[in-house]
């Protein structure tokens, strides 16, 4: 039929090579959806110690 490539002492054909390539390029470049998650942090401005009081103390109590 056609050309094949010899690697490694196995005998590969084009399209098999092309699905390995794809296949491993696909497996590197998609991110890990079994890795551990960073817990979103918000920093509070408030213009005093109080006033950044009231706020954690608020979304504690209203936060799930």
């Amino acid at each position: 039929m056609g050309s094949t490539y010899e690697i490694l002492g196995r005998t590969f054909k084009p399209h098999q090579l092309a699905l390995g390539t794809l296949g491993f390029l696909s497996l590197i470049v998609m991110p890990n959806p079994f890795a551990a998650k960073k817990e979103k942090v918000v920093d509070i401005k408030a213009g005093s110690k109080e006033e950044e009081q009231f706020i954690k103390a608020y979304l504690e109590k209203h936060t799930t």
